[in-house]
């Protein structure tokens, strides 16, 4: 399996990568396969059954939303967050959906979209099955898929093999699946991590479409700690969450803040953090990295490098995403990056682990000293649990970002100050994080049934 950085870094909506942007691309891939088997005049009915993860929070998550939006031919790179009210509302009021935004049919959301809460399939905790129907009730097509995490999508077919998003596989110059092997390639040619994952990269596009990919990416993640800082108000679901960046920034430009708050620099990393997972919180436009309910590490982290380093660059960027990326991949193929899975170790605890390797990379770590900051930020997630109230990504999933950025800050100085020994790998960490998450009990795995989502009181949402 072959897994580009750009699948961990994807441009999508808010607020969940399993939840919202995954079920949305499956209605995608259904879509494409009723094409190509030429079934849209005969579509008369489509229903669709979420169940596990996908029905226990999929209404806090979005994951109703995100299959409406995708059936009617909506992308998550491209939708606009703004256009998506309006859209479902049209689909709830007139019982219909434009189909593909071509076929109009009829859609019932209380008996064509089943959560099935009692119910999980084999493969992963995140399942959805769409079902289409001709005028008559006979069944036309129906598949099922698994978003098993950071927007990926798989089915029964190639579970595992590989994402239905990346066809045909292709042979990268320097393929790994544990940090020693790609240690390993390093040493060989001579490269930092970054180097190594360039060659790969450019597979797929050239070196330059990669660093042009790269820092777009870069922009977009900006962006969106722009927009939170200035989006006041209270987030959407019903627990009445205020958003807080926007008072934040306004405290630390304030002169009459004391100075030893507006110049510690971890206040600026909590600030970038909670803007981030604010915006994702209320379905903005968010870069998965590597999911959405981590979304604000990676970005804070480097917005850290960019606004404080004494000589920020753009290959200081480069090398932090494709080193970041690096790492994310060893975990979604050693471990998981679902929390519907894992546990939130995999998705805060992921995100922390490659913001750490990234900043130390940047700063011109050994790579022994990047695998170590890898390491670190992983080894203190380990066994973190998913339990977010009223199935909403927010509390604690806002806060928790704040604290993972900051952690990734400390795990990248504490390996810099090293000279990169250390007792436990980089490896070890993923498999004990793999092994926790297969022991942790599954209402503390994205459900809310467990946790600080059942010993909170909430309202209804």
């Amino acid at each position: 399996m072959s897994v580009s950085v750009f699948e961990l870094f994807s441009i999508g909506i808010g607020p969940s990568s399993s939840h919202t942007v995954g079920p949305m691309r499956a209605a995608n891939l259904f879509l494409a396969e009723c094409s190509k088997r030429s079934l849209w005049e005969k579509i008369q009915r489509v229903k669709v059954d979420l169940y596990g993860s996908l029905a226990l929070t999929g209404k806090g998550h979005g994951t109703d939303k995100a299959v409406l939006a995708g059936l009617a031919g909506g992308k998550p790179e491209t939708i606009d967050p703004d256009t998506i009210a309006e859209l479902l509302n049209d689909i709830r009021k007139n019982q219909r959906i434009v189909f593909n935004a071509t076929h109009l049919i009829a859609f019932n959301e209380a008996t064509d979209l089943i959560f099935h809460y009692d119910q999980f399939l084999e493969k992963h905790a995140n399942a959805l099955t769409f079902t289409a129907f001709d005028q008559a009730g006979n069944m036309l097509h129906t598949h099922t898929f698994y978003s098993i995490g950071g927007g990926f999508v798989l089915d029964d077919i190639n579970f595992e093999q590989d994402s239905l998003d990346q066809t045909p596989e292709v042979v990268v110059p320097y393929p790994f699946k544990t940090a020693a092997e790609l240690m390993a390639h390093c040493e060989t040619l001579g490269s930092d991590i970054a180097g190594v994952i360039m060659e790969n990269e450019k597979t797929w596009r050239s070196e330059t479409q990669v660093r042009e990919s790269l820092l777009h990416i870069w922009h977009v993640m900006d962006q969106c700690i722009d927009a939170g800082c200035h989006h006041p108000g209270i987030l959407p679901g019903g627990l009445k969450v205020k958003r807080r960046a926007a008072e934040q920034l306004n405290k630390l430009t304030d002169p009459n803040t004391p100075e030893i708050i507006r110049e510690d620099r971890m206040n600026w990393v909590n600030l970038y953090a909670l803007a981030v997972n604010e915006e994702n919180a209320a379905g903005g436009r968010v870069v998965t990295a590597p999911t959405n309910g981590a979304a604000g590490i990676i970005p804070a982290v480097l917005k850290f490098y960019t606004r404080f380093d004494s000589n920020p660059s753009e290959d200081g960027i480069i090398t932090y995403l494709l080193t970041a990326g690096a790492i994310g991949i060893l975990f979604k193929l050693g471990a998981s990056i679902s929390a519907a899975e894992v546990g939130c170790q995999g998705e805060v605890g992921v995100a922390c682990s490659m913001a750490a390797a990234g900043l130390c990379a940047a700063w011109g770590g050994t790579v022994a000293q990047v695998e170590n900051a890898a390491e670190i930020g992983m080894e203190h997630h380990l066994g973190l649990t998913c339990d977010p109230i009223g199935g909403l990504v927010q509390v604690p999933c806002i806060e928790r970002n704040a604290i993972g950025s900051v952690t990734a800050i400390n795990s990248a100085k504490l390996a810099y100050m090293g000279d990169g020994t250390h007792y436990v790998s980089l490896d070890q960490v993923i498999k004990t994080m793999r092994n926790t998450g297969k022991d942790m009990q599954s209402k503390y795995k994205e459900t809310a049934q467990g946790g600080l989502a059942v010993s909170v009181d909430k309202p209804a949402c």
